[in-house]
């Protein structure tokens, strides 16, 4: 079981603008932390900006990065790496994400691509991190990611992502949907996945719904209620690891504010459970 010290703790929500006229003090108040994509709101004035500030202002706040592109053949973009270590410094950030896929070459693909399981991306990647690192001046956490393809494929997906996060030495972000979608639509077991990875690197972890589009393919979507086979890994994932801090991700389809809010709710009462048998993570 893991005992690092986590930046965040407790149960999380992606903040979204379709939100900020629903969420009261109230529903605040069962928020420990908060997650919005840097990109989204770097520059960002006026109303927003100020309905944003008075958000950070209250609750603790990490990111989670959509177009670095960590994966990319093109150079890293630093300018867009050095506007997030300002954005992060500007609210008082505490931690910064990113997928482990890429997005871009020459432009935006508007989409997240697998990035080859190969011991040469590894190096790659892992330098890029690296890279990423040095100048925030702090760890960041990369994402297991969901993909669809695995083009030129040399390593197993386990195998890939714990070779990138040593190399690297950086922090995990366990996406637990992107493990169970992964695990249906390549055929592999979910739980046994889970288990081997480095539970001392999880940062925090997001849990979300999906589409089922057939009996043997799911889409990632972030636009539907968990099901129940996702809270079951969580479960294991706790069981495994011990608690850590865990964030609804709702991206589209957005519910009413307490139909969502009961979805945080109940991650909160299955870490309860955990703590009540002491096994929580120190």
């Amino acid at each position: 079981m893991s005992t690092q010290q986590f930046l965040v703790s407790g149960t999380g929500l992606g903040l979204r603008r379709e939100m900020f006229d629903e969420l009261s003090n109230t529903h605040l108040q069962s928020i420990d932390f908060m997650e919005v994509a840097p990109e989204n709101w770097i520059g960002i004035g006026g109303k927003f900006g100020k309905q944003f500030r008075s958000y950070t202002e209250r609750i603790p706040f990490v990111t989670h990065g959509l177009s670095l592109s960590i994966g990319s053949p093109a150079p890293l973009d630093e300018d867009l790496v050095s506007a997030i270590k300002a954005f992060i410094q500007e609210h008082d950030i505490l931690l910064y994400s990113e997928h482990l896929s890429y997005c871009s070459d020459s432009g935006h693909l508007y989409d997240l691509m697998p990035i080859p399981f190969t011991e040469e991306a590894v190096s790659y990647v892992a330098a890029r991190i690296r890279r990423v690192q040095d100048i925030l001046e702090q760890r960041i956490a990369m994402e297991n990611v969901s993909y669809y393809a695995a083009p030129g494929q040399e390593m197993a997906e386990i195998d890939f992502l714990n070779a990138v996060l040593t190399e690297a030495d950086c922090d995990l972000l366990l996406d637990v949907n992107n493990i169970y979608v992964n695990s249906v639509n390549h055929g592999y077991d979910a739980a046994e996945f889970l288990r081997k990875l480095p539970g001392e690197r999880i940062a925090y972890a997001h849990i979300a719904g999906h589409h089922q589009e057939a009996e043997d393919l799911i889409v990632d979507t972030h636009g539907a209620d968990i099901i129940d086979p996702v809270w079951n890994l969580l479960d294991i994932a706790y069981d495994r690891f011990g608690i850590f801090p865990t964030l609804i991700e709702r991206d589209f389809n957005i519910p009413p504010t307490n139909e969502m809010m009961a979805e945080v709710h109940q991650v909160r009462q299955i870490q309860q459970s955990y703590l009540q048998h002491g096994v929580a993570n120190g």
